[in-house]
């Protein structure tokens, strides 16, 4: 995993680059979510990986793909990504360009489990919190994991807020084991 983010980084900064000099990265946002899609196809996979088509081929078939949905820059990075064998990293450069986006926005994306759902308020509150404790605006993923019994476990960047319920017995847990 480690790798696949370390080869698809000078890309997705390059991209990056490409867009704020151009003003466009709404644009290549979205070429970019396109593109990762149609790369997560079975079937685009297949031809992709396949040692029965050249690099040409592969080529000129995605390029028919894309037609006129994608400008000239979109179309030079999918033959670029062709000739470096670098198709399968789309999802990855699009992940990480992304987090390029929202980072020069200063928005941070916490991930937030919950025992039971959040109300607008709770959200609310919870985005006002973390967006004072760490300064920036910050968009929050809630998803629901009975697992943690109660409480919340929130996951911003490398930060762990764990105040579950399930945390707090691990904690206690381990701290009798001691």
């Amino acid at each position: 995993m480690a790798e696949l983010i370390t080869v698809a980084r000078p890309y997705a900064e390059a991209v990056f680059s490409l867009a704020t000099e151009k003003g466009q990265p709404d644009r290549w946002s979205d070429a970019l979510v396109w593109l990762a899609a149609m790369v997560n196809n079975p079937d685009v996979v297949e031809l992709i990986t396949s040692p029965k088509h050249t690099a040409e081929e592969v080529e000129s078939l995605l390029l028919d793909m894309v037609g006129s949905q994608v400008d000239d820059d979109v179309k030079n990075f999918i033959v670029l990504l062709v000739e470096n064998h670098r198709l399968l990293l789309l999802p990855e450069i699009a992940s990480q360009f992304e987090q390029l986006v929202a980072q020069a926005a200063n928005i941070l994306d916490a991930k937030v489990e919950t025992a039971f759902g959040l109300s607008d308020e709770q959200k609310a509150e919870l985005t006002a919190t973390l967006s004072r404790k760490y300064g920036k605006t910050v968009r929050l993923d809630v998803r629901e994991n009975p697992d943690l019994i109660g409480g919340v476990r929130v996951l911003v960047g490398d930060d762990v807020i764990d105040a579950s319920v399930r945390g707090k017995l691990q904690a206690m847990a381990a701290s009798l084991k001691n």
